[in-house]
């Protein structure tokens, strides 16, 4: 687009995915009188926003588990490699959780389970991420699945980030006693011989994150960033613990954040991980502008709530960052509904309003969106794995990802760029738009309609030089235009056949449309 980008790249991906990133010719350049009746997008380098650090997807047990043992290690290798590859997918980022989630092929464990007769384990002597070596058939819990898919992901590229979150803290620290259901932290409680700081439950809770990063570590995998909790306000029936936004602030920052600082300070805090009804109230209603020192930034989840929250935490302190850190991918929405959940409010309005970073839920569920240990059913991967054969398929939110992952070098701004949607899924094209160290310009559009939609893209300095390109209904058209002599032109596989026999997601709380 700009003289001096010796390389472009274009592509085109419909909502229903008859179109799947297909590679189309750069478009010509044309004069504003030619370009007259085209929708106009202004990119302008010179407005720049948040750090770009990347996007994927969660590998639960239950992911971990098909990659493990519905796929050979040659299927297996393929499609990591076609996904987390730079001069392939791109993808760069996962989420896993701190013992068990919902989605897993094994019961429920932390990793201080308690023998009969143990009450208390202030010491953490009986901590364990597993035992046996990675991916062998004894090994058990994160070794069994997670840790050997993640140490292929990170020799494919060391340097995806992993995020971490727990579901439910040891059931001996919480209130129930229970890993499952809605019990609280003993927050304030004794557990040692004495009462001094480190003999509480909080200490020892903040010693097990640091143990379990270390215990990752010794396995080649670092922890990039970690979350106090995964949906903090969900009372669900499977493995949760429940904490208010005051106790996240106090537990954060007298004890979580300290912990990290003696052993990992570059490991990240993030705040909240949950739905925007999480974030009614500005943060700063109870969190010091001191206290937010201890927290990288906000992280959300998009089921549920109201548009503007999103800036009761991406505008709160100055140095917070924001990330997206969980959304189920769609099932048997429509395709507009699909589309708008994922290229239109996660991968443009959210982007547009300070993500920086992009987390969907499971990277993979079989045929019938299982294994869950939970029993949930109408559940979907970023992919399909045929639970026999190992056979692929990619769905909508694969395609989101890669417009991210191939196009958007880690490590960009986001700049500013025109755009003519409110939120994502009404109104006229949606863009977003980065720029690399490197000078390369990439982003792409978003058509919220049912019609094709004609537009006109344009850099400042060019003056009205148009180029012109047709975005499909409910789709985008991605671009990267590079300085270098060549970019990424990789394409998509072919999906494998198979059947698929997803039945309907049940009713939850997760069912409301953010949006509307």
């Amino acid at each position: 687009m700009h003289p001096t980008h010796r390389s472009e790249y274009w592509t085109r991906t419909s909502g229903d995915l008859a179109e799947r990133r297909a590679p189309i010719l750069p478009p010509p350049t044309v004069d504003g009188t030619t370009a007259a009746d085209a929708v106009r997008i202004v990119i302008d380098p010179t407005r720049q926003y948040q750090l770009w650090e990347g996007a994927g997807a969660a590998i639960t047990d239950s992911s971990a588990s098909l990659f493990m043992n519905a796929m050979s290690a040659e299927q297996r290798h393929s499609i990591l490699t076609e996904m987390f590859d730079p001069e392939q997918g791109g993808f760069s980022s996962v989420r896993i959780s701190i013992g068990a989630s919902d989605f897993s092929s094994q019961a429920y464990y932390s990793y201080d389970d308690l023998p009969e007769g143990v009450a208390a384990d202030p010491a953490l002597d009986y901590f364990s991420i597993g035992e046996g070596e990675p991916g062998a058939p004894d090994a058990t819990r994160d070794l069994k699945n997670v840790v050997p898919v993640l140490q292929e992901i990170l020799s494919i590229n060391p340097a995806v980030k992993v995020m971490a979150s727990p579901w439910s803290a040891p059931a001996w620290m919480k209130t129930s006693g229970r890993l499952d259901g809605a019990g609280r932290l003993r927050l304030g409680e004794y557990v040692g011989n004495g009462y001094r700081y480190q003999d509480t439950i909080d200490y020892v809770y903040a010693q097990y994150f640091v143990k379990f990063i270390a215990a990752y570590e010794s396995y080649g995998i670092p922890i990039t960033s970690v979350t106090m909790q995964n949906e903090p306000s969900n009372g669900c029936p499977w493995p949760i613990t429940i904490w208010t936004p005051e106790e996240l602030t106090a537990w954060g920052t007298e004890y979580l954040r300290p912990a990290l600082d003696k052993t990992y300070p570059d490991v990240e805090i993030y705040f909240g991980d949950d739905s925007l009804r999480f974030w009614q109230r500005p943060a700063s209603e109870y969190m010091t502008p001191a206290q937010a020192q201890s927290f990288a930034g906000a992280a959300f989840h998009t089921y549920s709530g109201l548009p503007h929250w999103v800036h009761n935490g991406t505008r709160q302190f100055p140095h917070w960052k924001a990330a997206m850190t969980e959304r189920r991918c769609m099932l048997d929405d429509t395709v507009a509904e699909a589309s708008h959940v994922m290229f239109g409010e996660i991968g443009t309005w959210l982007v547009r309003n300070g993500v920086g970073l992009i987390n969907l839920w499971n990277m993979a569920l079989d045929e019938q969106g299982f294994p869950s240990w939970a029993g949930t059913s109408g559940r979907r991967g970023v992919i399909t794995i045929d639970s026999s054969t190992g056979k692929v398929k990619r769905n909508l939110e694969y395609f989101m990802l890669r417009n991210f992952g191939q196009d958007v070098p880690v490590g960009s701004r986001r700049v500013a760029s025109t755009n003519h949607t409110p939120d994502g899924r009404h109104g006229g094209l949606g863009s977003v738009a980065f720029l690399s160290p490197d000078g390369d310009l990439a982003g792409f559009l978003y058509n919220p309609t049912g019609e094709a939609i004609d537009a006109a893209v344009t850099v400042n300095g060019m003056g009205a030089k148009w180029r012109t390109v047709t975005v499909p209904a409910y789709g985008t058209v991605s671009f990267h235009l590079s300085n270098d002599e060549t970019v990424n032109t990789s394409t998509t596989p072919a999906d494998d056949d198979f059947e698929i026999i997803y039945t309907p997601h049940p009713a939850d709380d997760h069912d409301e449309t953010l949006f509307e």
